[in-house]
């Protein structure tokens, strides 16, 4: 089950439900299945809150993930992910202005990036954040391909 919060920010996610099942789809490609994702949209100040308390980090983000998945197979035979995934909408916006990407996709590349630190993904120095990258940037593809197909 993947379900959507907010927590102090207007903030109102369009298209759950092709984001859900695209999420499920690239968890599916990589050999998982989801089983609870909770993503919390929220604004700066909430989530540095959050790393300072959590994480011990004194620094603005646009993500933090909170692995709840314990290693379980699900009867798919496939490993499960579950986390709280909470999401900067200030950072994003900010950063899709940076990079050039624009809010939604910088927001979807976020999301899909939560996920991808689950199965594995780090981007903890150059070269897994160039294949962090790389993963993302086909997640994205997938993501236009459904969209394209419920056109």
């Amino acid at each position: 089950m993947i379900r959507y919060f907010t927590e102090d920010t207007r903030f109102s996610l369009k298209g759950k439900r092709l984001i859900s099942k695209w999420l499920r789809e690239v968890a599916k490609g990589r050999g998982y299945a989801v089983g609870e994702l909770n993503y919390i949209f929220c604004s700066d100040p909430y989530l540095l809150e959050i790393n300072r308390q959590f994480l011990g980090h004194d620094y603005e983000t646009d993500i933090i993930t909170f692995d709840n998945s314990d290693d379980f197979l699900l009867e798919t035979g496939r490993k499960g992910v579950s986390a709280d995934i909470y999401i900067s909408i200030d950072t994003v916006r900010a950063n899709g202005d940076v990079y050039g990407e624009g809010f939604d996709r910088e927001l979807l590349r976020v999301i899909v990036h939560g996920l991808l630190h689950l199965m594995g993904y780090d981007d903890c120095d150059p070269w897994h954040q160039k294949r962090m990258r790389a993963a993302e940037n086909r997640a994205l593809s997938l993501y236009c391909d459904m969209l394209l197909l419920e056109a």
